[in-house]
């Protein structure tokens, strides 16, 4: 068999898994992470290595695999670095987020550095992970189960708040590592400016472009981020609207269909099944697990309990899970973070399952309802406001 065959394969187990999903009330991307991790690995092991004589680095190397890893790369981390700068600040949600992120990332920190014997930049990484929150899965779940106007704003607006530092943070290490790599990336970002002043006007040629330069970013392993945040930031001060290029029907099909399935599927396969979690002992896999969302929902509490409530009858405890929700943000963290080799691909899989049981602990509490008229996850989470 060829890999062709395993990737069309594995977009047609996603196709299936979401449908079953929506069938037991799951929203896709919960569904897709828990055939990311509970069903490839296993696939790759009893299947796909011994019958068709393919590991994964032979299922990445074909230059088509890397070309579509990188558009759907581009289109999900464009989506969410749009959502991320779209921020209208809130004392309220100031006050929700500092401890919702200082507390996981300090002890993601400490995991790193004491337990792990991390260091640099990958502890740094690892800190952020540990904080970082999905806000596109956040907003599906808000939407789904009629979350007041006022107190989903502000859950969306901490959220922001959280992966706009975690962002910056990761794209400020990367650079630290090599000053020289952020000149290509820091002149690409300010492109809008002399397109602007020759006359360009047209948000979605802007967003086309913003795509089509992401992608040669990670292409050519340049610093995506800052690039991102940087051209994004340009169009703010030009008071450029963003505007992706392609209709919101077009973007919830294609990122459910094809990016989010190419995205796992180009980390889970490049795992090696055989010795997965080796390279940890009982205790340390525990913590990976555990710790991330403990910490997590107790900086969401803190952050809860010093703003005052948001509505008349709000619930801590519902609104610490909602923030504990990782989804699409972590997983393309943490395959940013896999390609730069900042993490090693065990630890890869032990924060997978960690984003596997944080973002079903809602679903499992109940919040889990689909609307009738789903939302796109790459919908902007201000659309409404």
């Amino acid at each position: 068999m060829t890999p062709l065959s395993f990737w069309a394969l594995a977009l047609c187990l996603f196709a299936l898994a979401s449908a079953l999903g929506k069938r037991f009330g799951l929203i896709p991307i919960v569904s897709q992470l828990l055939l990311a991790t509970l069903v490839l690995p296993p696939l790759m092991l009893l299947w796909v290595e011994p019958h068709w004589q393919l590991d994964g680095a032979a299922l990445v190397a074909p230059a088509w695999v890397k070309t579509l890893y990188g558009c759907g790369f581009a289109l999900l981390l464009g989506h969410i670095l749009t959502d991320v700068v779209e921020l209208r600040p809130d004392r309220e949600a100031l006050k929700l987020a500092i401890p919702s992120f200082l507390l996981p990332f300090a002890c993601g920190l400490a995991c790193a550095l004491w337990m792990l014997d991390l260091g640099g930049v990958t502890a740094l990484a690892l800190g952020l992970v540990f904080a970082i929150t999905a806000i596109p899965v956040l907003y599906l779940y808000l939407r789904a189960i009629d979350y007041p106007a006022a107190a989903s704003r502000r859950l969306l607006q901490a959220a922001i708040l959280i992966d706009l530092a975690c962002w910056l943070l990761l794209g400020i290490g990367q650079g630290s590592l090599q000053p020289g790599s952020l000149a290509l990336p820091l002149l690409a970002a300010l492109l809008p400016l002399p397109l602007h002043a020759l006359g360009l006007r047209a948000p979605r040629a802007y967003g086309l472009l913003f795509l089509a330069l992401l992608f040669g970013a990670e292409h050519y392993k340049l610093n995506a981020l800052i690039f991102g945040i940087g051209y994004l930031g340009c169009l703010a001060w030009l008071k450029v609207p963003v505007r992706l290029p392609l209709p919101e029907a077009w973007n919830r099909n294609l990122q459910q269909a094809a990016a989010v399935p190419l995205i796992l599927t180009y980390g889970v396969v490049q795992i090696d099944v055989h010795h997965a979690l080796s390279g940890f002992d009982a205790w340390q896999l525990a913590a990976l697990l555990v710790l991330p969302i403990a910490s997590k929902l107790l900086g969401n509490w803190l952050g809860l309990s010093w703003a005052t409530p948001s509505f008349a009858g709000a619930s801590k405890w519902r609104e610490s899970l909602l923030l504990n929700i990782r989804g699409l943000s972590e997983i393309v963290f943490l395959n940013l973070l896999l390609s730069q080799q900042l993490i090693s691909p065990a630890l890869y899989f032990a924060l997978m399952l960690m984003s596997l049981v944080a973002t079903l602990m809602p679903a499992l509490a109940g919040l889990h309802r689909i609307p009738l008229n789903p939302v796109s996850m790459a919908r902007s989470p201000h659309a409404e406001h």
